[in-house]
């Protein structure tokens, strides 16, 4: 046998392999038998435009019984395992299957195997497999799939970049750190992919229109999407989990502290912010690790640097201050309590038995550790008992950064190890902290601060956005990295207005002003703490221009956790690219620091030194401009004026913007009242989005509907006015 061979040549004994009747053929499965009946390849109607391809040994697709390690992977790549879909199978003609989901079909082909993804009878996509079979000694075959991809066609998702969100020409390995990768890919033809492992995968987007994607596994589990990237991120992240409601105070604006920063140092920083007027929600408190086991006891202490945490918590409540900081799931090098949970095997272990060393990382203070094998459920349930605590004793957000360099000689107790091991292990440590801190209550609450990337990262908020330099490209480079994460189907995940670990003398105060207002208008932000990235580095004008758009984040909030809500129930990220969100408009691709906030709002951030901006609105929607009230045709580019009190904003024709009002941070929220005022962009068409939203929009003859916006000023769009009649309010065409 060749290393690498088609699919067929190793598994099928005929030269036509779907000449053979299926052994099963139901409303949602299909599967042939394999290899003397030893194989299967089983796909299903996993979900509405979702199929399910899995091949492989018959005791790895059906298990006889599935042991706590395996449940407890399988539930890491999945929240939703049974089929839910319905399709008709067809025998086109002697090895041609059609596999049909109303406009949405999966042909399979022999000699070679071959899939073709189509839609309404037009091909999108198609894909060869490939497999090289175990060797002795070995449980794991390699499978490659290779998908030819249509001259210039792009391809996104796979994770965190700060370039091109077109990932063609890349070369990823979710098993390289660095590299950032997330397991879904998809185009804006209709397509997407995503091999459902926990082993290493590659993606190779090195050759022209060629995908290469090489994995390693006992068998091949593969989900194929049909449909419109949105639908794609929806039924991705229903089959792979989404992230729950947190609650209001993390969309608050953040302060993370500056290393070598006293906490005094920072509570006066935030007190400063308040006598300005600037509004502030969290503290983010720097590294090393804030709380951390005691060298003796199993038992967490607080850093000594902070000399009383209960007087912090104290000056922090006084001023509806939330505190976050870091820990790590380790213990350190030289201490007692490290002997004594070496000997306990509650370290993970080297090939010589003994604890692996982490040679130290920011929060360990750069000191060695062993890291704890949170595999163990003694381990597991110590970890998550001393965080209840820490949060009871007033720590709101822990931030914790656990994807470790595992040699592959390290084994954890349930016996991962190498790539699977690196893959799981942070997902094991977000999960324990998250059952930590209120992520149990209904609706989910807590949020766990991170960087790491694994399968899943998605159920998880608040994902922090990357370091990037005090520059206009540093400032294009958190955006994007934030674009990419959302085509992955990450939801949220957030920038930092600067980078106080670098070089902070390049940031001018109208890069500063650029960048804050992008920040705005997203998921969230956070001030750095280094006094050159503070407002107060700055002069009163600019200072001013700080107030200006702190307000317009706070008076967002209502939208913004709105987004966040739907996202819960959709997998739509906040900040939603142009080639998710007008696939079919290749001029809005090339503006590829435009985004959608929401459904609602186009936002165009200036994004070079200047007041000049080139701005595309996309087709299929009309425009109104926040600024002047101005509607603008779809499908045309502008270039406007904006000064740095302006950003370039446009609502979506049908759309309305529900705005709360001024504050200073979200303890001042009237529960009863949280929303102010409501903005309309053309004749309301559709539910504003809003948190714990009872606005309702009818259409009737002409005119919009709408009940849930009594006591609220409404500001119509030209050639519109408004008549309220008790709780309902009408909105038609002025005379």
């Amino acid at each position: 046998m060749s290393p690498t061979t088609d699919l067929a040549d190793l598994i099928f004994e005929t030269e036509a392999p779907f000449d053979v009747a299926p052994v099963l053929l139901t409303s949602s499965c299909i599967e042939w038998a394999l290899r003397a009946d030893t194989w299967c390849l089983r796909i299903q109607a996993h979900a509405p435009g979702v199929f399910r391809l899995r091949c492989g040994p018959r005791h790895w697709l059906d298990p006889a019984k599935p042991g706590a390690t395996a449940q407890r992977q399988s539930d890491m790549l999945l929240v939703r395992h049974e089929a839910v879909g319905e399709m008709q199978a067809q025998e086109q003609r002697p090895g041609l299957w059609h596999l049909t989901q109303g406009a949405a079909c999966l042909e399979i082909s022999s000699a070679p195997i071959a899939l073709r993804l189509l839609v309404a009878g037009e091909p999108v996509a198609q894909v060869r497999l490939g497999v090289q079979g175990a060797t002795a000694g070995q449980d794991r075959s390699q499978w490659t799939l290779e998908w030819a991809l249509q001259e210039g066609e792009p391809l996104c998702g796979l994770g965190e970049t700060t370039h091109a969100l077109n990932r063609c020409g890349a070369h990823l390995h979710s098993d390289r750190a660095q590299d950032r990768a997330l397991p879904l890919a998809w185009s804006p033809r209709g397509w997407g992919m995503h091999c459902s492992t926990l082993q290493g995968v590659e993606h190779d987007l090195r050759a022209a229109g060629q995908y290469r994607v090489c994995t390693s596994d006992t068998g091949l589990d593969l989900f194929l999407y049909v449909g419109e990237p949105a639908e794609i991120l929806n039924q991705y992240t229903a089959l792979t989990g989404r992230a729950g409601q947190p609650s209001l105070w993390p969309m608050g604006v953040w302060l993370d502290q500056a290393s070598g920063q006293s906490v005094q140092h920072s509570l006066e920083q935030v007190r400063s912010l308040r006598a300005q007027g600037l509004a502030l929600d969290a503290l983010l408190l720097a590294d090393p690790a804030i709380v951390g086991f005691q060298a003796d006891k199993p038992v967490f202490e607080w850093s000594a640097r902070i000399p009383d945490w209960r007087a912090l918590v104290e000056a922090a409540d006084a001023l509806d201050l939330h505190l976050a900081g870091t820990c790590f799931p380790g213990v350190l090098q030289g201490t007692a309590l490290f002997d004594e949970f070496e000997d306990h095997g509650w370290l993970l272990p080297d090939d010589q038995g003994n604890a692996w060393i982490c040679p130290g990382t920011d929060a360990s203070g750069g000191r060695p550790f062993g890291v704890l094998d949170l595999t163990h459920k003694d381990v597991a349930r110590l970890w998550i008992e001393r965080h209840q605590q820490a949060e009871q004793d007033g720590l709101r957000a822990p931030a914790c950064e656990a994807r470790f360099d595992f040699p592959d000689s390290v084994e954890a107790r349930s016996r991962e190890s190498g790539a699977l091991l690196r893959t799981v292990y942070p997902q094991l440590a977000r999960r324990t902290l998250f059952d930590a801190v209120p992520g149990t209550r209904t609706p989910q609450e807590g949020i766990i601060l991170s960087r790491d990337l694994f399968p899943g990262v998605q159920r998880f908020a608040w994902q922090l956005g990357p370091q990037v330099e005090n520059s206009w490209q540093g400032y294009a480079d958190s955006l994007r990295a934030a674009l990419a994460t959302g085509n992955s189907g990450v939801a949220v995940q957030t920038h930092r207005l600067g980078n106080a670990t670098g070089p902070t003398a390049g940031m001018s105060a109208e890069l500063y002003l650029r960048w804050l207002a992008m920040c705005v208008f997203s998921a969230n932000f956070s001030f750095q703490g280094h006094p050159d990235l503070m407002p107060d580095a700055f002069d009163d004008d600019t200072r001013a221009l700080v107030r200006h758009w702190l307000q317009w984040r706070y008076r967002l909030l209502p939208y913004v956790a709105g987004i966040v809500d739907d996202a819960v129930r959709t997998g739509l990220p906040v900040q939603r690219s142009m080639v998710q969100s007008y696939p079919h408009d290749p001029e809005a691709h090339v503006h590829d620091t435009q985004y959608l906030l929401g459904p609602a709002l186009l936002v165009a951030p200036v994004m070079q030194p200047g007041t000049r901006a080139e701005i595309y609105l996309p087709k299929g929607d009309a425009w109104w401009d926040l600024s002047t009230g101005w509607r603008y045709e779809g499908g045309t580019r502008w270039s406007l004026d904006c000064g740095p009190d302006s950003l370039p904003v446009f609502g979506r024709e049908g759309h309305m913007l529900c705005l709360g009002p001024t504050l200073q941070h979200t303890g001042e929220i009237n529960s009863a009242r949280i929303l102010e005022e409501v903005w309309m962009f053309g004749m309301p068409e559709h539910n504003p989005v809003v948190m714990r939203n009872k606005i309702r929009v009818m259409q009737m003859q002409g005119s919009s509907y709408i009940k849930g916006l009594e006591g609220l000023r409404i500001l119509p769009s030209e050639g519109l006015e408004v008549k309220r009649r008790g709780a309902e309010v009408r909105i038609s065409r002025a005379r």
